[in-house]
C-alpha cells in the first residue's frame, strides 16, 4: 500500500507498508518510486483509523512541489494508495479546478536575491468553504501537531503555482510579468511597491461573496419637504450577487442575507461613522438621511466607503460641480475712440458658472439665501459648497460694472480680486481686446517681409503677426518659443516689417527716407557673435551697430551712431555700465535675449534694462520660469511694468499661494493675466514643427569605485556631523556645500580631491562615471556622429579633456566662461563645419544657451545641475531647427547615491500647472536630518565590482 504525507517546507512524501512499490501505479510516478533509494525519514502514522496512533520512523521519498502537482493528478488506483493520499489527490483536482474557472492571481515574492512571480488562489468565500470542508475531513495521518489549516495552507499555496503553469504551458507571452508567469523566470524590475500592488488588487477581489451597495434616491413625497436643507433622503441598502443587478433586502426577507446585509452594513458604517444614528424606514433596511449628511457623504464618506469595499450609487440627475468665474470683456469702442492696448477703454462683466451651466441673476440670487450644499437646478441635483457660491455670487453682482475703464484697470482687477475656491476658467473678448484674450481670433497674417532672406516656418509667422500686433497695441511681450525654434529670426523679421510698412514712430535718415526709430538688442557676450551673423545673413538691409569692447562709442559719437542704426546689439554687462548713454536714446523698442538674465529684479542690469526708454519692450526667453515664480515676475516687470504689481504684493497674491499651496486659484488668474503677453511653443508640439526628429532621454547609472565610495561616505559623516547642532545659514551651508562636494565625488576622486592626481591609477579607472562616459563616447565615434559634453564644474573640464584627448587622438575644444568672444566664435563654427572635432566640452553656464551646435546628435551630462530647465536649454543647443537626426541625451548618475535619489525625486514630481518651474537645489536644505540622512546614504549596490 502506498501512503502520502503532505510536509510543509519538504513537499510530498511517499512511503510504502512493506518497502514494495506497487506494479499498478501509473507512469512516470511507478518508475520513479522503483528507482528511488527512499533516503529520506519521516515520522509517520502507521496504524491508520485506530484510537492509537502508532508513530514509525520511515524511510520515505520526498517529491518537489511541481513534481508533486503532476503525481497527485494522476489516476491513482484504490486497491493499492492509501486514503491519506487519495485524500491528498482529491485537494490537488480541486485546486485544479479552482484554477480553471480563473479563480487565480499572481503575487510577487524575494526570494534568493530576485523577484519571482507565482500563482495563488484568489480567495473569497467560497474557497474558504471548501478549505473549511477539506480540513474536517483531513486523516489524522496528514496532521501536523494537530494542525489540519497550517498544512492545507501550505498545500494550496505551493501547488496551486505548478498547476496553473503547467495548464498554461505553450501559451505566449510578450510583457515581462507574463514571461515570468508562464515561464517560470524570475522578473525584472520587479519591487516591494509592485508586489504591494498585485497584494492589494488581490484583496479587493470578491468575485464570489455579495458586495452590498448603498443607492441614494431622491427626497419623496413621504419623507422630503419642499426645502432641500431639511429634506430626507433614502439610502437604499442592496446586496449585489456576482453577475446580477444589486436588489434591496427586505427587514423580514431571507435570514441569510439579511445576517449578511447587517455584517457588511456595520463594517462600512465603521467606515463611515455618520451612517451611525439615522432614522430608518420599519419595512427594509433602508436609512433616511438629512441633506447635510448626504453631501458630507458624496463629499467624503463615498471614499471611505469605496476603501471598505462599498459601492454608492448616486441619482442619475446628479452633478457635483466646481464653481468657476468667467470674464467677459467688450472693447467694441465708438468710431471717435481709436486707443487700443493699455490704455484702451473696455466693458466688462462676470459669469459664474457650475459645471458648464452659467447661472443667471436669479439662480445666483437663490444660492446667496440658500442653505444647503445640494440644490436643484435646471432639473438636476447639484452638489456645491453653498458658502463658496454664495461668496462667489456677491462678488459678481459687486464687480460687474457696464462703465468702460481702460485694459491696465481692467487686468488690476483681475489680478487682485479672489474669491476663495473659485478659479477663473475663461477670459473672452470682443472687438481689438479678442486679438489679446481669444487664441481662436483670427488675426490678418503679416506677410514676411520682402528683405528677410529666408523661408519662415507657419509658427514662425504666427510668432511675427503676434509680436507686430502686440507692438502695435504698445504692449510688452516675452517671446517664450523653446530654444531652437528660431526667435532671432521671428525678431528680423518684425524690424524687417516695420521698416517696410514704416508704421510707427516715423523718422527722416540722413538718406532722407522714413524709417522706424532703432532697436536696442541686449544679450549675453556668448551669443553677441551669433546675433550679428545673423543679422547679415537673414536681414542684410539691416543696419546693425554692435556696441562692445573697449573701443566702443560713447558719449555724442555713441548717439550719432545710434541714429544710424536700426538694430543695435549689445551686453547686459555694457547695458548696466553705459546705462547713461542708453537712456539719452529715442528708442522705438528694447529687446532682451536670453531674458532669464534679469530674472533677479534687483540686480544691476536688470535696474538698467527697466531704466531705458523705448516705446515697445520684447523679452526673449525660452525658460520665463526656471527656479521661482517671481523670475517670471521680474521679466514681465520689464517688459509690462506694474502689470504684476510690486514683488511683496506678487508674492503674498500668487507666489507663495502657487509654490506652497498649488492653489489652482491663483494659478488660474495668474495664468490668464499673463497669457496675452506671453508666447509660448515648444518643440514637442506636432502643430508647431512636424520635421524635428525625435529626442531620446534617458538616465545612464554609473557605479562607484572603492575609492569614491569611501569619500563619499566621508563626506556624509562630516556632513551629518556639522548639521548635528548647527542653525540657520550655517546648516543651510553645510548641506549645500555637501552636495557640491558629494557631487564632485561622483564625477572623480581628484575632482574632489583637488590634488592633480592622475585620472587612472594602475591603468584601472578610479572613476566609475568617467568610465561609463569612455564607453558612450567610444560607441559614438565608432558611428562616425559627435557628441557635446555638459558639466557644471570647470575645474572637471579641465581634468578630463586632456584625458579624452588622449583616449581618442582627437581635438576636444572646452568651452567655459574663461573663452573669450573671438576664440568662443571660433571653436563653435569649427566643430559645426564637416571636419570638425567630433566632441565638444562645455561649462554648463557658458554653454547653455544661444549657441547653435546641431551638428552633433548626442548630449551628454557629466553631472547634474538639478533644474531641468537649465538641462533642457544646455540639450537645446544639439535639439533645435538645423538637426536632421534623431538627438540622444544622456544624463549620468551614479548609482544608490544622492544623483540617483534626486533624479528620481525630480521625475516623479508635477511641477505648477502649465508653469515651467523648475527645480533647485534649495529645497534639499529645508529637509530635517533624517531625511537628509536617509537621502545623502551610500546604498548597498552602489560600489561596482
Amino acid at each position: 500500500m502506498l501512503h502520502g504525507l503532505w510536509s510543509p517546507g519538504s513537499g510530498l512524501l511517499l512511503w510504502t507498508d512493506d518497502d514494495e512499490v506497487p506494479g499498478t501505479l501509473p507512469e512516470p510516478l511507478g518508475a520513479t518510486l522503483r528507482s528511488s533509494k527512499f533516503r529520506h525519514r519521516a515520522d509517520v502514522m502507521r496504524a491508520e483509523g485506530t484510537d492509537r496512533a502508532e508513530i514509525d520512523h520511515a524511510r520515505v521519498h520526498a517529491m518537489a512541489p511541481a513534481a508533486a502537482a503532476t503525481a497527485l493528478r494522476q489516476r491513482l488506483p484504490a486497491e493499492v494508495v492509501s486514503g491519506d493520499l487519495r485524500y491528498l489527490a482529491h485537494l490537488a483536482h480541486g485546486i485544479e479546478r479552482w484554477v480553471r474557472a480563473g479563480r487565480v492571481v499572481p503575487e510577487l515574492r524575494r526570494d534568493d536575491g530576485q523577484w519571482w512571480v507565482r500563482w495563488c488562489l484568489v480567495g473569497g468565500e467560497r474557497q474558504r468553504a471548501w478549505l473549511a470542508e477539506a480540513a474536517v475531513a483531513m486523516p489524522a495521518a496528514l496532521q501536523v501537531a494537530g494542525r489540519p489549516a497550517a498544512v492545507l495552507e501550505d498545500l494550496v499555496g505551493e501547488l496551486t503555482d505548478p498547476i496553473a503553469r503547467e495548464l498554461l504551458e505553450g501559451q505566449s507571452a510578450s510583457h515581462a510579468l507574463t514571461t515570468a508567469l508562464v515561464g517560470d523566470v524570475p522578473l525584472e524590475g520587479g519591487s516591494h511597491q509592485l508586489a504591494e500592488t498585485l497584494q492589494r488588487w488581490r484583496a479587493s477581489l470578491t468575485v464570489d461573496q455579495p458586495e452590498l451597495v448603498l443607492r441614494l434616491l431622491e427626497p419623496d413625497g413621504m419623507f422630503g419637504t419642499d426645502d432641500e436643507s431639511v429634506a430626507l433622503w433614502r439610502l437604499e441598502v442592496c446586496l449585489r450577487l456576482a453577475g446580477e443587478a444589486p436588489a434591496p433586502i427586505p427587514l423580514h426577507g431571507d435570514p441569510s442575507l439579511v445576517r449578511t446585509t447587517i455584517e457588511k452594513l456595520g463594517e462600512a458604517q465603521r467606515a463611515y461613522p455618520r451612517l451611525r444614528d439615522l432614522p430608518g424606514d420599519p419595512q427594509s433596511m433602508d436609512l433616511l438621511l438629512p441633506t447635510p449628511v448626504v453631501a458630507d457623504l458624496v463629499e467624503h464618506g463615498a471614499h471611505a466607503l469605496r476603501e471598505a469595499g462599498v459601492a454608492l450609487l448616486l441619482p442619475r440627475a446628479w452633478n457635483i460641480s466646481a464653481p468657476s468665474l468667467r470674464l467677459r470683456v467688450d472693447s467694441a469702442v465708438p468710431a471717435a475712440e481709436s486707443t487700443v492696448g493699455m490704455r484702451g477703454l473696455v466693458s466688462y462683466r462676470w459669469e459664474l458658472a457650475l459645471g458648464d451651466t452659467v447661472l443667471t441673476a436669479a439662480e445666483m440670487a437663490r444660492l446667496v439665501s440658500g442653505k444647503s450644499d445640494l440644490v436643484q437646478l435646471r432639473g438636476e441635483w447639484v452638489q456645491a459648497d453653498h458658502k463658496v457660491l454664495a461668496a462667489a455670487a456677491r462678488y459678481v453682482a459687486a464687480h460687474t460694472d457696464p462703465a468702460p475703464i481702460t485694459l491696465a484697470d481692467m487686468l488690476g482687477e483681475l489680478g487682485s480680486g479672489r474669491v476663495d475656491k473659485v478659479p477663473i476658467t475663461e477670459v473672452t473678448a470682443t472687438g481689438w481686446a479678442a486679438e489679446l484674450f481669444d487664441a481662436q481670433h483670427e488675426v490678418e497674417p503679416v506677410e514676411p517681409p520682402v528683405g528677410l532672406k529666408a523661408q519662415l516656418r507657419p509658427y514662425q509667422r504666427r510668432g511675427v503677426t503676434w509680436l507686430a500686433t502686440m507692438s502695435r497695441m504698445g504692449c510688452g511681450a516675452i517671446l517664450a518659443d523653446d530654444m531652437g525654434l528660431g526667435k532671432t529670426i521671428q525678431v528680423l523679421a518684425l524690424l524687417l516689417h516695420e521698416r517696410e510698412v514704416a508704421q510707427t514712430f516715423p523718422r527722416t535718415g540722413a538718406d532722407g527716407t522714413v524709417t522706424p526709430g532703432p532697436t536696442l538688442l541686449v544679450c549675453p557676450m556668448s551669443v553677441v557673435g551669433n546675433w550679428h551673423r545673423e543679422a547679415q545673413r537673414f536681414a542684410p538691409d539691416l543696419r546693425v551697430l554692435v556696441h562692445h569692447g573697449v573701443g566702443r562709442r560713447t558719449g555724442p559719437e555713441f548717439d550719432a551712431a545710434v541714429a544710424e542704426a536700426d538694430l543695435v546689439i549689445t551686453t547686459y554687462a555694457l547695458l548696466a555700465r553705459d546705462i547713461d548713454d542708453m537712456r539719452r536714446g529715442e528708442w522705438e523698442r528694447i529687446v532682451l535675449d536670453e531674458a532669464q538674465h534679469i530674472k533677479n529684479a534687483g540686480t544691476r542690469q536688470a535696474r538698467a534694462a527697466r531704466a531705458v526708454p523705448a516705446r515697445h519692450r520684447l523679452a526673449l526667453t525660452g525658460t520665463p520660469v526656471e527656479n521661482r515664480l517671481e523670475e517670471l515676475r521680474s521679466i514681465l516687470d520689464f517688459a509690462m511694468p506694474s502689470l504684476l504689481g510690486s514683488a511683496q504684493t506678487f508674492r503674498a497674491r500668487f507666489a507663495v499661494p502657487i509654490e506652497r499651496e498649488q492653489d489652482q486659484n491663483a494659478i488660474s488668474r495668474l495664468r490668464f493675466l499673463t497669457q496675452p503677453f506671453v508666447l509660448r511653443r515648444v518643440k514637442t508640439d506636432p502643430a508647431v514643427i512636424s520635421d524635428l526628429p525625435e529626442k531620446f532621454e534617458m538616465t545612464v547609472r554609473a557605479n562607484l569605485t572603492v575609492e569614491q565610495a569611501a569619500l563619499y561616505q566621508a563626506v556624509v559623516d562630516d556632513m551629518l556631523a556639522k548639521i548635528k547642532d548647527a542653525k540657520g545659514m550655517a546648516r543651510k551651508g553645510a548641506v549645500l556645500g555637501a552636495l557640491t562636494r558629494l557631487k564632485q565625488v561622483c564625477n572623480h576622486p581628484a575632482h574632489f580631491l583637488g590634488d592633480g592626481s592622475a585620472v587612472l591609477l594602475r591603468g584601472h579607472h578610479r572613476s566609475g562615471k568617467l568610465a561609463l562616459v569612455e564607453d558612450i563616447l567610444e560607441s559614438v565615434l565608432a558611428d562616425g556622429e559627435k557628441a557635446l559634453l555638459f558639466t557644471q564644474f570647470r575645474e572637471f573640464g579641465d581634468l578630463v579633456a586632456p584625458y579624452l584627448v588622449e583616449r581618442f587622438g582627437s581635438e576636444l575644444p572646452f568651452l567655459h566662461g574663461g573663452v573669450a568672444k573671438k576664440r568662443r566664435d571660433a571653436m563653435v563654427e569649427r566643430f559645426q563645419s564637416g571636419d570638425g572635432p567630433p566632441l565638444m566640452l562645455l561649462s554648463l553656464k557658458a554653454g547653455g544657451t544661444g549657441l547653435n551646435l546641431t551638428a552633433a546628435n548626442h548630449v551628454v551630462h557629466l553631472d547634474r545641475w538639478w533644474n531641468p530647465a537649465v538641462e533642457n536649454q544646455a540639450t537645446d543647443r544639439a535639439f533645435r531647427i538645423g538637426q536632421r537626426r534623431d538627438v540622444q541625451v544622456r544624463k549620468l548618475v551614479c548609482v544608490d547615491t544622492i544623483e540617483e535619489k534626486i533624479d528620481e525625486m525630480i521625475n516623479g514630481k508635477r511641477h505648477l500647472a502649465e508653469l515651467a518651474v523648475g527645480a533647485g537645489e534649495n529645497w534639499i536644505t529645508e529637509m530635517g536630518t533624517d531625511e537628509l540622512r536617509e537621502l545623502f546614504a551610500l546604498g548597498a549596490e552602489a560600489v561596482g565590482e
